[in-house]
């Protein structure tokens, strides 16, 4: 069954207005993943922390092929619909990744204005959709990391980002080599997009992700880096670097503000770039 998180609106200290509570899709793309209710439960820490009046509503498309209303959401529905991180290779064929790829694109055609967000997986899969290039990284990325923000990205995250920098969780041993058509690159690297008509944003890095759920995939360095279980002290490195400070929860707090505000354009992605902008399906 899809799990819908709710939080019980706590009014504003100022007397203000609260701010409209949102409702928030979230499609978990990970097949059967051991980790995936510590995955959820991370969503909801990370935005709960900034916006306790908002709606959470998972969904599997990975394990629940077949049955739409469990694999995916009716996007009339939601305000905000994030497609999170997987396991499975994005440039893969499998069914279930091929209806990810047709929702994304559905959503995009005949429903211009909604809120997107990709994160890591799904930073990957919009970008590939949109002409990018998916390809394997040298060496993987494992804790939090430190990206330059670009001019579009100082603009866009103007209140947060010391130093010209953000700082959030990474795991990903994929990245973005090419970037897609019609989007602002704001961390440098590939590292997070914002489309033209600024219904799109993406990020390679986690923010949803704290240390606590980081340190639940700790066991990779083993396979990326060849890390021994018995190697104290570059475990314990790769464990500080996930304990790290990042802005996870500021990023929230600036999508959420983004969903918030209006005016979205519909021009620069029309129906040909949508259905003809040479993408893999």
């Amino acid at each position: 069954m899809t799990i819908t998180t709710h939080h019980h609106h706590q009014p504003s200290r100022l007397g203000l207005s609260p701010p409209p509570k949102l409702k928030i899709a979230i499609l978990l793309n990970s097949y059967r993943s051991p980790f995936i209710a510590e995955i959820r439960d991370s969503y909801t820490r990370s935005i709960g922390a900034v916006s306790p009046e908002s709606h959470l509503s998972f969904f599997y498309p990975a394990d629940h092929y077949g049955n739409d209303s469990l694999a995916f959401p009716d996007p009339e529905l939601f305000d905000l619909i994030v497609v999170g991180g997987g396991n499975a290779d994005p440039r893969k064929k499998h069914a279930w990744i091929l209806r990810v790829h047709k929702f994304i694109l559905d959503v995009v055609a005949h429903h211009p204005r909604k809120k997107i967000v990709g994160i890591c997986w799904g930073h990957q899969t919009i970008s590939m959709l949109f002409g990018g290039e998916i390809v394997d990284m040298d060496v993987p990325e494992l804790g939090v990391t430190e990206s330059k923000l670009t001019p579009s990205g100082t603009q866009f995250f103007s209140a947060i980002g010391q130093g010209g920098i953000l700082r959030l969780q990474q795991h990903h041993r994929r990245a973005v080599g090419t970037p897609p058509r019609g989007f602002h690159e704001l961390l440098a690297g590939n590292q997070s997009f914002l489309s033209h008509n600024n219904s799109i944003l993406t990020f390679q890095g986690h923010p949803e992700k704290d240390a606590r759920c980081a340190k639940l995939r700790i066991g990779d360095a083993m396979r990326w880096f060849g890390v021994e279980l018995g190697d104290h002290a570059a475990m314990g490195r790769i464990q500080r670097d996930m304990e790290r400070q990042h802005d996870g929860h500021e990023v929230w707090g600036r999508v959420l503000e983004w969903v918030r505000e209006k005016g979205s354009g519909v021009g620069m992605m029309d129906h040909h770039s949508v259905h003809g902008g040479g993408m893999h399906l």
